[in-house]
């Protein structure tokens, strides 16, 4: 049988409108070596917001160390390629298809270890391309999912070791780091089980410790919901971790309360935001950057319901007590110098195209942050990063062919993806465009030096079709 093509899977909710706004940013600065987070500012408006003239100057095509002009980037940037879908990985398995979500972490003999998620959607039990390893660790028998572990020599800019370290789970797509550096947490975007033909129930989280050196057992973490997951991040001053849900139009955003933040089998309390006062708020259209929104949690009664039994889903329960509505959200990451937490939503805004929102769990205020007038400036957000500078970074998913957009730095590809970066004060600008293909690009995020930026272009199951690049340059130069 012939794997789920995702550009079908994939459902976006075309919406029209016209009035967009951009929104500022926490300013920080540095005081007896102290980093301190500046008051909140205004937000400024405007009447449309374009791209701006990158910080670190015009983008052009650049070769990596194989000649191959995979990207396009600033001057002085570059940037090397490895662990390509299909190559053969240190353990013996091939690269598996559909490289997405990613985190990086200190690794062993002077590198930096990256762990890997891989939204394979594959049908049960198709190994093609698939993630592979050894049965007894697999969480479903018959999942084809997972992610695989990168150990990258920093010095030597070059890949050191590759393998399979979580099995058994199906459409891994985003997910977060668990307190700093002991952990990856990877997320399935489905609710899927057997009444699909898997052998298990799907929806949920699962630890991939960073010091695993092979497939560990999977094992999911059931407390923190049955839903479809897209990104997680953690609050290190309270433990708590938020979720995103990439389901439609009445996603919701999530919060974890661990019993024991250093072991997330130990369950805790899982909640849905609502907005005061505002019970069913829709946050999809017709919102004002800068604008606060004080919020309230909702206690979500049943995180693991038995849909196959019938039983109420998550999103549906947070409802039910007055839970916010969001649209597909995406990626989420925590930024240590104003301890607020950025997210996006894919199809959200009056174009369609994306939003990025705000949380402050100090004030329990929501705020959005950046909203996307057309493609042209930002089209479909999905994987997000905030620098070690504090810029954000998105990674583009048009994989709708809606507009089938061109770009002039990408010749012969339509729907074409990029980077786009937004400034302190929301100013938003082009980083990076994918030459190759019209996959998305995925799983960005720093080194925990700040020096180098990896991130995966996604790939199908073609051979050279996707993999990790890692990039380096002058940062300083600019916010990232």
């Amino acid at each position: 049988m012939e794997p789920v093509d995702r550009r079908s899977f994939l459902k976006k909710t075309g919406l029209t409108g016209g009035a967009v706004v951009a929104g500022s940013f926490v300013q920080t600065m540095t005081t007896a070596s102290r980093l301190l987070a500046a008051p909140m500012t205004p937000a400024r408006p405007q009447a449309l917001a374009t791209l701006i003239d990158s910080p670190y100057g015009p983008l052009a095509p650049v070769a990596d160390q194989n000649g191959d002009e995979i990207l396009a980037l600033p001057p002085a940037f570059s940037y090397v390629t490895f662990s390509k879908t299909g190559a053969t990985m240190s353990d013996g398995t091939p690269v598996p298809r559909n490289l997405d979500g990613m985190g990086a972490f200190v690794g062993p003999n002077g590198t930096w270890r990256l762990i890997r998620n891989h939204e394979v959607r594959n049908r049960p039990g198709d190994n093609r391309q698939a993630v592979l390893g050894p049965q007894e660790t697999k969480y479903d028998p018959l999942g084809v999912g997972g992610t695989t572990t990168l150990d990258y020599d920093y010095r030597q800019r070059q890949l050191v070791r590759d393998f399979v370290s979580l099995n058994g789970t199906i459409v891994n797509c985003a997910g977060g780091i668990f307190l700093r550096q002991l952990g990856w947490i990877t997320s399935e975007e489905t609710v899927a089980g057997p009444t699909q033909g898997w052998g298990r129930k799907h929806g949920y989280n699962f630890l991939v410790p960073t010091s695993a050196d092979g497939p560990v057992p999977a094992v999911a973490l059931t407390a923190m919901g049955r839903f479809a997951h897209e990104a997680v991040a953690q609050d290190l001053g309270t433990g708590f971790i938020y979720e995103t849900e990439d389901s439609g139009n009445d996603s919701g955003f999530y919060r974890f309360r661990p019993s024991n933040r250093g072991d997330l089998t130990a369950g805790g309390a899982l909640e849905m935001l609502a907005v005061s006062g505002r019970p069913n708020y829709n946050t999809l259209t017709a919102q004002t950057v800068g604008a606060p929104l004080p919020v309230r949690w909702v206690t979500i009664p049943n995180p693991d319901p038995d849909l196959e039994g019938g039983q109420p889903e998550v999103a549906a329960q947070g409802l039910a007590g007055g839970g916010a509505l969001f649209n597909r959200l995406e990626g989420i990451w925590y930024d240590r110098l104003s301890r607020t937490f950025f997210f996006a939503s894919t199809s959200g805004g009056n174009a369609g195209r994306g939003q990025v929102w705000q949380y402050d769990p100090a004030r329990e205020v929501l705020t959005l942050f950046f909203e996307s007038p057309g493609g042209t400036v930002l089209d479909s957000p999905d994987n997000l990063h905030v620098t070690p500078r504090g810029g954000i970074l998105l990674c583009e998913d048009d994989a709708s062919g809606q507009d089938n957009d061109t770009h002039p730095l990408a010749p012969g590809i339509q729907d074409v993806n990029r980077i786009v970066a937004l400034t302190r004060d929301a100013q938003p600008f082009e980083f990076a465009v994918n030459r190759l293909n019209d996959s998305e690009i995925a799983g960005a995020c720093f080194s925990p030096d700040s020096r180098t930026l990896f991130f995966n272009i996604f790939g199908d199951a073609t051979a050279d079709s996707g993999m990790t690049c890692a990039v380096t340059g002058p940062w300083e130069r600019g916010p990232l």
